[in-house]
């Protein structure tokens, strides 16, 4: 069997035309010596010109030429080959970019289904709307179809003997077969002008003699497009060679372009561009309209990202070929698969893949490629047991570490305060609710209605639900996708899994308890169908027509909910903000330790390859702005005080708009714990974070769908939100808000940055494979995208790494400089760079070995978390300080017997007694104590915050 090649620690990079192939290649020694094994990058292949992600693929047959040549990339993958390291890619199987970048997707608004490209796209060719019968709806129009035509927006162009619409700087392409409609236009005044006989009117007369031939948009069969873009493609060829050779040809065909595009305030002069129009396999659209009748799956509500339908094999060998490649040649490791819950089976994808990796993979066979997927998990859910992959990108792990930095005993006191300064009365749970309902009913509602239909149709056919209203059925769906605990199920045939029924179950229980006054048979037909119960008045074609709505079923409630709860409900329910995390649970009390080391224990016996990430391109907010916020919970009488005096310092700084005071005070209380959480350390930085926390909030306030939104912006309301933000950060003396917001906002910092060591040390030693988001090896400060996709300044890390390096051998007034200097981050560093290295160099004791929770005993025992790592011959000791408000004074550091006094951990049996601090260079020993070791927490903190202990002396750096 073939051994994958699995990293022992990731550092993702964002590639772009600022950060190309060959910049990568001259960073990979300083990944190298900070203890990273693997690049992971993000999507190569070719994308829109300018993207800034690579989410927005236009050619998945080629590579991105913004970010180098194949030899380019050929180059990087040898060169952390020759520094032994891997290459993990970021591939995008779900969608592309709808673009006229995209050959594939122009192909297909040309012909529309008879197109050979209109199979890769997943488009409901006959929807209910006559006028969409055969065609796709583009809704990116900035105005009324009519208004954006009579205004000049639309016009025809020719270029090199092809015909196509300009919208601004969108090109769309003109249906072969309608071009007789341009190339007739005063065609006998052209006749008469040259003659009937002369050579170019006999070359046109051809030409539309030829256009005339071609298959109708309507001929389906393959071999018919296939004949059709031949013949299309000669008869381009042939009008070009002659608007070039005749210029009377090139005259005639330039006035009728003229003609088409109308004259403005003439409405009747644009009826020909308006005929050619509704000729086309596409109908243009005003953008805000997409809601309501788009006719292709999009990724989420973005209509410029088109679903594609890489089920389909030779589909997914086309989408693919580069990545395989790769992959066959060695020049990738690993894959990391983008939004797996919009395949419509994503177990039948992932087996493909491994299959293709791998020929003759066996059934049974362990995943022989190191795979991972982006999966939410929700609350006690895990991947399928069957899908061929080592685990997740590592959301799980964020909610997992952040949890112990939140002090679950003020849990309730958070809970009054936010409830009393904000007056919001909506529980939790019911918010949440009615956001996902919200989507289905606004941003998703062409998608719900597309599905009730289905179910409607299904209901039809069978005997006993046929004469069940369509509208308490399509009701019946959504109030049970509302209910849904989970992203979506994985149902792929007749045998549902016990944990899908289970969540099946669960959602239609609270949806039947939430409608009391709902007919009851539409929830037991949605149950019926949901769980492809066979009921003996079902012929064999109804239960396949019911398994597949089942899976495209779930293809949408994963949209429902990213969209309902972490793109508007965690920019609404702000009682914690800390918590609120992609996979997180706002409403969470925090994590104890024992949870914790339960969740530890799990995560090594049942995935211990998955990443563990505390940033990414997609978190909410960065890892160290996370952790600051936590400390609220710990000092809730503080948060109170500062809150209502902030209330009144700022209320003059409101206005009102349509009676509302801007800002709200749910949208007050995120802006303010936001500042908390990301204010500059360096007073330099102040005036960009101020642009930065205007664009954030716009952004928050939109996201949350309340008050203003991206569909329909709130012009006044936004405009007076950032005015509040501009006054109450103006650096000015009369600023009363700003110098008591400083002084308290300084304090959480110092806590702030102390969890964020303790946070980082964990993840390089926990279960699971420690990723890092580029930049974050100092500290991250980062907001939700676009603010984390900015440049990292990579000389400054590798001037600070090269000088960590020459104080390995550091004296404890050195550890001193490194505390009393923390704002500049170098203390992070020395801790990620000196804890990756030792687990690089003890790779199998921390991919293999056991996880043994320890406790602590005596002074403080809570306010410290201590595993263990153990191979047969092997140990490491992690130790690290929480919830440190109660145990140390702003600046002073969690350390020695002041702070620790009589607190000690046991020792397991057959642990060693010798053990030397990596992150120190000590050399510590274990006491006696009644017949066991125990070590006193003063000596594992006694000239660091933070002890990571191995059993034998290993050098690291």
């Amino acid at each position: 069997m073939t051994q994958p090649r699995i990293p022992v620690a990731s550092y993702r990079l964002q590639f772009h035309s600022g950060m190309r192939f060959e910049d990568a290649r001259a960073l990979i020694s300083y990944f190298h010596d900070l203890g990273i094994t693997d690049l992971y990058a993000s999507p190569i292949l070719q994308a829109r010109r300018g993207s800034t992600h690579g989410y927005d693929i236009t050619d998945p047959t080629k590579l991105n030429p913004e970010l180098g040549s194949e030899e380019d990339f050929e180059n990087l993958a040898r060169q952390l080959q020759a520094h032994r390291m891997g290459l993990l890619l970021d591939i995008v199987p779900n969608h592309m970019a709808a673009s006229s970048e995209n050959p594939w997707w122009m192909d297909l608004l040309e012909d529309g289904p008879a197109s050979a490209s209109a199979s890769y796209f997943d488009v409901d060719w006959h929807p209910p709307s006559r006028s969409l019968d055969n065609r796709i709806l583009l809704p990116l129009l900035g105005d009324s179809y009519a208004n954006s035509l009579e205004n000049q927006q639309l016009t025809l162009v020719f270029e090199e003997g092809s015909f196509y619409i300009r919208y601004f700087d969108i090109k769309l392409p003109v249906a072969a077969k309608p071009y007789r409609q341009i190339l007739s236009h005063r065609l006998d005044k052209l006749k008469q002008k040259i003659g009937d006989a002369s050579s170019p009117i006999q070359e046109l007369e051809g030409i539309l003699s030829a256009l005339d031939r071609l298959p109708e948009r309507s001929a389906l069969l393959v071999e018919k497009a296939g004949e059709r873009r031949l013949n299309r493609s000669a008869i381009k060829e042939r009008l070009w060679r002659l608007y070039t050779t005749s210029a009377d040809v090139r005259r005639f065909v330039d006035q009728n372009v003229r003609i088409f595009n109308g004259k403005k305030g003439m409405p009747s002069s644009f009826l020909h561009l308006d005929r050619l129009l509704s000729d086309q396999a596409y109908l243009l659209a005003f953008w805000r309209n997409s809601n309501e009748a788009i006719n292709y799956r999009r990724f989420f509500t973005i209509t410029d990202l088109v679903g594609i339908r890489v089920e389909d094999p030779v589909i997914f060998d086309s989408v693919h070929a580069v990545i395989l490649r790769l992959a066959e040649k060695g020049l990738i490791t690993g894959l990391r698969i983008d939004h797996i819950d919009g395949l419509r089976d994503p177990k039948g994808y992932l087996k493909r893949l491994q299959d293709h990796l791998f020929p003759g993979t066996a059934e049974n066979q362990s995943a022989p490629f190191y795979v991972v997927v982006e999966k939410i998990l929700g609350n006690c859910e895990s991947l399928p047991p069957e899908w061929p992959v080592y685990g997740t990108t590592g959301y799980d792990f964020v909610n997992i570490v952040n949890g112990i930095f939140v002090e679950k005993s003020n849990a309730t006191e958070i809970d009054r305060i936010y409830r009393e300064f904000t007056v919001l009365k909506l529980a939790y749970e019911d918010l949440v609710y009615e956001k996902k309902k919200q989507v289905m009913q606004t941003l998703l509602a062409v998608e719900m209605n597309a599905l009730g239909r289905h179910l409607s149709r299904l209901a039809e056919q069978d005997r006993y639900a046929r004469e069940l209203q369509r509208g308490n059925l399509a009701r019946a769906l959504v109030e049970t996708i509302a209910c849904l605990p989970v992203y979506r199920t994985y149902i792929r045939s007749f045998d549902v899994s016990p944990q899908d029924a289970q969540y099946i179950e669960t959602a239609i229980a609270a949806a039947r308890g939430r409608n009391p006054d709902l007919n009851s048979d539409c929830f037991q037909f949605v149950r019926q169908v949901l769980l492809l119960q066979q009921g003996p008045q079902l012929f064999p074609e109804q239960r396949e027509s019911r398994l597949a709505f089942v899976m495209r079923w779930q293809q949408f409630t994963g949209p429902i909910m990213a969209k309902g709860f972490e793109d508007s409900l965690l920019y609404v329910y702000n009682r914690l903000v800390s918590l609120n995390e992609v996979g997180g649970n706002p409403h969470s009390p925090g994590i104890a330790l024992a949870q914790f080391h339960e969740l530890g224990r799990d995560r090594q016996k049942s995935s211990p390859f998955t990443l563990n990430a505390t940033s990414t391109h997609d978190t909410k907010r960065a890892e160290d702005v996370r952790v600051r916020i936590d400390v609220l919970s710990e000092i809730p009488a503080q948060w109170e005080k500062h809150l209502q005096r902030w209330r009144r310092l700022n209320q003059r700084e409101k206005q009102v708009t349509n009676g509302t005071a801007v800002p709200t005070p749910n949208e007050e209380i995120l802006l303010y714990q936001t500042m908390i959480g990301a204010w500059p350390l360096q007073d330099d930085k102040i005036p960009a974070f101020r642009q930065r926390l205007q664009d954030y909030m716009i952004k928050a306030t939109r996201e949350a769908m309340v008050h203003t939104k991206w569909t329909v912006p709130n012009a006044s309301h936004e405009k007076a939100l950032i005015a509040f933000v501009k006054a109450i950060t103006e650096q000015s003396k009369n600023n009363e808000f700003l110098k008591d917001f400083l002084r308290f906002q300084k304090d959480i910092a110092y806590w702030g940055a102390l969890n964020g060591l303790a946070q980082v040390l964990i993840k390089i030693t926990f279960p699971g494979i420690p990723d890092f988001y580029q930049g974050s090896e100092l500290w991250d400060l980062r907001l939700v995208d676009p603010d984390n996709r900015g440049p990292v300044d990579f000389a400054q890390r590798m001037g600070m790494l090269d000088e960590l390096k020459k104080k390995q051998r550091c004296s404890p007034q050195c550890f001193r400089e490194l505390l009393d200097h923390w704002q500049d981050g170098r203390i992070k560093l020395h801790v990620i760079a000196r804890s990756l290295n030792f687990r690089t160099a003890n790779s199998d004791l921390f991919l293999h070995g056991d996880y043994l929770p320890l406790e602590a005993s005596g002074d403080n025992r809570d306010h410290v978390c201590i595993f263990a790592r153990r191979t047969k011959d092997n140990w490491a000791l992690i130790a690290v300080p929480r919830l440190l408000t109660k145990l140390v004074s702003p600046g002073q550091p969690p350390m020695g017997e002041d702070v620790w006094g009589n607190g000690t951990m046991v020792l397991p049996r057959k642990a060693p007694k010798q053990w030397h601090n990596i992150l120190t260079g000590e050399e510590i020993t274990a006491a006696s104590s009644r017949r066991v070791s125990v070590l006193h927490l003063s000596d594992l903190f006694k000239h660091f915050p933070l002890a990571l202990l191995s059993s034998g002396a290993t050098q690291v750096l």
